[in-house]
């Protein structure tokens, strides 16, 4: 295997910013649809409100999970980066190892998350299409 230097960590700093900024404006839709569904909720506790509730509980648990995921990357591309610095190379391939397994498990749960998000929108779909015919 070739030398790990400073550089190799430092260009995920940038992807991993990227992926977490995604992630929080998700995490922010997110909110923003919890209190609305709270509100007509409280308003009508509709069978298909429960559904939906159920729904976005699931992805936020998946988001929250995603963010962790990617924060434990970026922390651990940091410590990489400073195993480097005080030459402690054998270590430091071992642990931005780690943290490329974890912003892999983070992508993973983001395509689950994508899969589920399709699913609720398909569901708003069929009852548009139920309610045209």
């Amino acid at each position: 295997m070739e030398q790990l230097t400073l550089t190799t960590p430092a260009l995920l700093f940038s992807a991993i910013s990227l992926i977490m900024l995604a992630y929080t404006n998700r995490f922010l839709a997110y909110a923003a649809v919890v209190r609305n569904l709270h509100d007509k909720y409280k308003k009508d506790h509709n069978q298909v409100l429960i559904r939906q509730i159920k729904n976005l509980r699931q992805r936020l648990y998946l988001t929250r999970s995603m963010q962790i995921f990617g924060i434990s990357s970026l922390l651990l591309c940091v410590t990489t980066m400073f195993l480097i610095y005080i030459e402690q190379h054998t270590i430091a391939i071992w642990v931005f190892g780690l943290a490329l397994v974890l912003l892999i498990i983070s992508l993973a749960l983001l395509i689950k998350e994508i899969q589920i998000s399709v699913q609720a929108l398909e569901h708003h779909l069929s009852d548009l299409e139920k309610d045209k015919h």
